[in-house]
């Protein structure tokens, strides 16, 4: 009896914390979205150039980056589920440093402290939503992922609403969010035993079919460098929004700034979406087609947006972030069956480099928006999703949707 109300309470019980997990991501992201949601702020209030406005986000996205794997290593012999909470006390501080810096070195300083938030929350994170996937990894990675994106896509919509009018010293209220993603933090650590038990329970009703997942090391080395070229060419696309997508807007349209970071929010918001539709899809069709469609799938599309009006900008713009940010749930799933021994690396590994090589995107990015100008960056970018076709060279792992498994 006892049984039986535990495995009908189960999936309402990892639902709850999957939620929570994905409430506390959504708050993490809206915080370090804020940094490129103010960039045309400091911009005109510092004189800031663009290759400056990409070293602020190579800046953060190192500091991101850099920790993750470290973090994810060290965490899967010794978790740590109450890290997630002492990543909150970084960033709670690198929101108010933003809101109040006066120089460069100390704006450089207060997005290194925002990083280094997320590179502590990531892997432990990853692992609890993991743990709490019930075997439906596409889900639970879906609605973790999805408030991350809904999060970076709140960031700009706030930015137009309340720091653009009132200043860079009205982000420090933002600093809240970090309070209160604390809280929810030391909460889902709680229930850290709880899911982690089940978890194993699970692994091990599974049996000898563990051992099918074991790969040989020039397989998970393929696989490895194959889905960190293609999250290189997915982020160095996705990056030319994050962080110039306004000015892209301002320059060709001359929209104001209110009204590019609306339209950076929708386009945002279209990654929320494709990162909770490409988890459940992926669940069903695999994760190798569902990458061979996000990473390749937008180039039509990417190569007509350099030559659209601002009408059919913003729907190719939606479009694209729609399919592309599919991915991100597929590649990490994927690399986790490589690996899967290895969650807190491989989640520390793939968010670090997620933060890293957009980082260095964004860096490369500004340089050329500085001597080419923005619009001609949009064209060489139009063909990035090229590099979809390195999905080929990936190892055919077993990749059997569960439905269809079971």
């Amino acid at each position: 009896m006892t049984s039986i109300s535990m495995t009908a309470r189960r999936p309402k019980a990892f639902l709850g914390i999957l939620f929570i997990l994905g409430l506390a991501h959504l708050l993490n992201d809206l915080m370090q979205s804020l940094i490129a949601a103010i960039y045309p702020v400091i911009k005109e209030a510092h004189g800031f150039d663009f290759v400056q406005i990409g070293i602020i986000t190579l800046t953060f996205q190192t500091a991101g980056s850099l920790l993750q794997p470290v973090v994810g290593l060290y965490t899967d012999k010794h978790p740590m589920p109450y890290s997630t909470a002492v990543a909150m006390i970084f960033t709670f501080a690198g929101v108010l440093g933003l809101a109040y810096s006066s120089s460069y070195a100390l704006i450089l300083v207060s997005a290194a402290c925002i990083g280094i938030g997320s590179s502590i929350f990531h892997p432990e994170a990853t692992r609890m939503a993991r743990y709490a996937s019930g075997g439906r990894q596409g889900l639970a990675q879906g609605i973790f992922q999805v408030g991350g994106q809904f999060g970076g896509a709140l960031g700009p919509l706030l930015a137009a609403v309340f720091i653009v009018p009132h200043g860079q010293s009205s982000l420090a209220w933002f600093a809240l969010a970090a309070l209160v993603a604390m809280a929810l933090m030391i909460w889902t650590a709680g229930q850290h035993a709880l899911i982690r038990q089940l978890a194993q329970s699970a692994a091990s009703a599974a049996g000898s079919a563990q051992k099918l997942h074991r790969h040989a090391p020039a397989t998970v080395a393929v696989g490895l460098v194959v889905l960190t070229l293609l999250m290189f060419s997915k982020n160095a696309y996705m990056e030319s929004f994050r962080s110039f997508y306004t000015f892209y807007l301002i320059d060709r349209f001359g929209t104001s700034v209110q009204m590019s970071q609306i339209m950076l929010f929708v386009f945002l918001l279209a990654s929320a979406a494709g990162a909770l539709i490409g988890g459940i899809v992926g669940d069903r069709i695999g994760r190798y087609r569902i990458i061979w469609i996000s990473v390749l799938g937008p180039l039509p599309l990417t190569l007509l947006l350099p030559y659209a009006d601002l009408y059919w900008t913003v729907i190719l713009s939606i479009l694209i972030n729609l399919i592309m940010a599919s991915a991100f749930a597929s590649i990490l799933i994927y690399a986790m069956e490589l690996l899967p021994n290895r969650i807190g690396l491989i989640g520390g590994l793939f968010y670090g480099l997620n933060f890293g090589l957009a980082g260095i995107a964004a860096a490369i990015l500004g340089g050329l928006a500085d001597n080419i100008g923005i619009e001609a960056v949009y064209w060489l970018c139009s063909f990035l999703p090229l590099a979809g076709l390195l999905t080929w060279f990936l190892p055919k792992i077993d990749d059997t949707p569960r439905s269809k498994a079971e």
